[in-house]
This record gives structure tokens, C-alpha cells and sequence, in this order.
């Protein structure tokens, strides 16, 4: 019998699994605290249910497989904020807006790259849906950040961008046939001026509205001249504003990757020391089974990422109880934080038991 995992998967063991529930717990105490929430979604449902419930969203990244009972194609979630989708869209429909839910739990993609070679992710979020407002979107990066903060996660840099840029500049002040705006946008998010000169040239000064916030959002005012991204660059100003002193801010206007669902915003999160993102949120759209749409924003957090990089408390301080202690000092240093590990026969050892402390006469003294 093989010993080995399928390519992508991986055992998460000590101290790194314990991180991870603090982490998760730390972020859903910190999102609850602001009314959020625990929506707990199924892991598998319905394939069509499952890719259309996000407008604009795919189901290509999901393992899908044939349910014996139903003999219907399910397909394992890749993502947890088309669930939320649809439970608020359904099991909560009748409740009154804006509803508030936070979630964690695995997700499975269907193939990785080679810069991120993990299928199976762990991820934690928050959504809030049924507003598109400035003052919702504020409130879910606010949330985030605070969340991050309370897992003692520092360094955090969010990097925001305008996914419909393109489409309102194209219907507006700079036409744009139809055809050419998703290669426009391809050739905007490499940042490759050949290519977009060749496609539109009117649109190369945003490949430059890229960098620190303020000096990103000037240029992007005074590329604005028609007035077309003016709502959205207000709001945008607003979220920032609030943010501005406890996290470091960028602006790539025509970033796409990973946005392909968000409306007027996205954003992903940085940290220090982690290369890639350690989160991405943004505005969306949930559509009803009726054929309805609301209004969403949120938020999700790779847990994985952030205890990879070693940002996540992974504190191992445990306590050696010795045989014959009493129990009621062991009860006591519980009650003070501790971890206590009890000798279970004679020979046991701190060293053995990986304590870095033994307990002596109801003292914790250090190895």
C-alpha cells in the first residue's frame, strides 16, 4: 500500500495544523465580532447549480464526478463564495438585507501551476450581500484587514484594481469594438504596450496608471478626462481613505487574473515574506432562480499561504506534567494559557514529549 498523496495534495501536520485553526479561528472571531456570521456549505453539489450561480463565473476549475444516487454530475466546490451565494440567494432569501455570513472550510481545484502546485487549499472568508456601495465595500477590505491583524499577521499591502475598466471606456469616452476588448484586456493585464498599441493605442496610459495608491489614482483622474470612471474613482479614494496608516496600498487599474467574476471592484492581498496573494475579494453578482440578480462583495483568505510563510502563530509552548503531580497544579496552568503534556508512565521525558517546559512544585520552569 503507497504512502504517497496524488500530486497537489498534502498532509497538514504539527505545529502547522494547530497555526491553522488558530489562524481560522482568529479571523472568524474578528468577522463575527462585526456580525459575520458561520455559514457552513456541503462540500459537493450540483455542477449547474454550482456554475451559475456567480454572474460571469465558471465552473472550469471544479472535479466534477457522477453521483450514484442522482445520477446527476456534481461537481467539489473550487470555491466557497458561489455556496454563499446560493444559500443567500435560497435558505436565507427571505432574510432581510444586507446579510452578513463568514465561512471556512477545504476547496479542490481541478489542476494547479507550477507556481502554485497545491489542489486542495483551505480557505476562509466573508461576504456581504445584497448592497453595492462604497460604504459595503469599505466595511469587507476594513474587515479583512482587521481580521489579518487579529491572526497577528503584519506587513498586509492591498492591491486594488477596477475589473470593468475596460467595458465602461469602451461604451463610453474611447469605443472599442466588442470583439477587441477581451484581447485589449489580456495584453492590459501583461502590461504589454506593443500589444495594446496595436489594439488601441488610446488606452496605453493605463499600463501606466500602475504603483503606490495616491500617485496610481492621480494619473488615473487625470486619464479620466470624458468623467466615465468618476463614481468609481470616488469610491475608491473613500475605501482607501480608510485604510491609509495601518496597511500599505497599490492600484493596478487593469489587473484581471483571478477578477474574472468581480464588477466595479477587486482587490487582492499581499504580505510581507509570502510570494503571491494570502487573499482576494471584491464586488460580484449573485443570480437568483429566477433569473434575478444582487449585489455581493467579500473576501477569501488562503490559509494555506499564510502558515506556509511563516505568519501564523505556530507558538509550541508545552508544559511536561510528571507522573504523581497533582492534579489540580496541571488544572491551574491550564487556567493560565498553558499546554500541559502528563508522563503517562515512567520513562517519559520532556525531550520525548517535545516540551519546552516542566512543571515543578506548580512552577513551570523552561528546559
Amino acid at each position: 500500500m503507497s504512502s504517497l498523496l496524488p500530486e497537489g495534495f498534502r498532509d497538514r501536520l504539527p505545529p502547522f495544523g494547530d497555526a491553522a485553526a488558530r489562524l481560522e479561528a482568529a479571523v472568524l472571531g474578528a468577522a463575527y465580532a462585526h456580525g459575520y456570521e458561520r455559514a457552513d456549505p456541503a462540500l459537493a453539489e450540483f455542477e449547474a447549480g454550482l456554475a451559475g450561480r456567480l454572474k460571469a463565473a465558471r465552473a472550469q476549475d471544479a472535479v466534477r464526478f457522477v453521483d450514484p444516487v442522482s445520477q446527476a454530475t456534481l461537481a467539489i466546490r473550487p470555491d466557497m463564495t458561489a455556496q454563499i451565494g446560493r444559500i443567500a440567494a435560497t435558505r436565507m432569501g427571505h432574510h432581510p438585507r444586507p446579510v452578513r455570513l463568514s465561512y471556512a472550510g477545504p476547496v479542490l481545484k481541478l489542476r494547479a501551476s507550477q507556481l502554485s502546485p497545491e489542489r486542495e487549499l483551505r480557505q476562509i472568508g466573508c461576504e456581504l450581500i445584497g448592497l453595492d456601495t462604497v460604504a459595503a465595500a469599505k466595511e469587507i477590505v476594513g474587515v479583512a484587514v482587521e481580521a489579518l491583524e487579529a491572526a497577528g499577521v503584519r506587513g498586509v499591502s492591498i492591491d486594488f484594481t477596477l475589473p470593468d475598466l475596460v467595458s465602461i471606456l469602451a461604451a463610453g469616452p474611447l469605443p472599442l469594438d466588442p470583439a477587441l476588448i477581451e484581447p485589449l484586456r489580456d495584453r492590459l493585464d501583461a502590461k504589454d504596450a506593443g500589444g495594446v498599441a496595436e489594439i488601441a493605442p488610446a488606452y496605453l496610459p493605463l499600463i501606466e496608471s500602475a504603483g503606490p495608491f495616491d500617485a496610481a489614482h492621480d494619473r488615473l483622474c487625470a486619464f479620466d478626462v470624458g468623467g466615465a470612471l468618476r463614481s468609481r474613482l470616488d469610491g475608491l479614494w473613500q475605501i482607501a481613505s480608510g485604510l491609509k496608516g495601518r496597511t500599505a496600498l497599490t492600484l493596478d487599474p487593469t489587473e484581471r487574473h483571478g477578477f474574472e467574476y468581480q464588477t466595479w471592484l477587486g482587490f487582492s492581498i499581499f504580505a510581507d515574506g509570502v510570494r503571491g496573494e494570502i487573499g482576494r475579494g471584491g464586488s460580484y453578482t449573485i443570480v437568483h432562480e429566477d433569473g434575478s440578480e444582487e449585489a455581493a462583495t467579500g473576501f477569501s483568505l488562503y490559509v494555506d499561504a499564510i502558515v506556509a510563510a511563516g505568519l501564523a502563530d505556530v507558538d509550541r509552548r508545552r508544559l511536561f506534567v510528571p507522573m504523581d503531580t497533582d492534579p489540580a497544579h496541571a488544572v491551574a496552568m491550564r487556567a493560565q494559557g498553558w499546554v500541559t503534556v502528563a508522563a503517562l508512565e515512567a520513562g517519559d521525558t520532556p525531550e520525548a514529549q517535545l516540551c519546552t517546559h516542566i512543571l515543578v512544585e506548580g512552577t513551570a520552569r523552561p528546559l
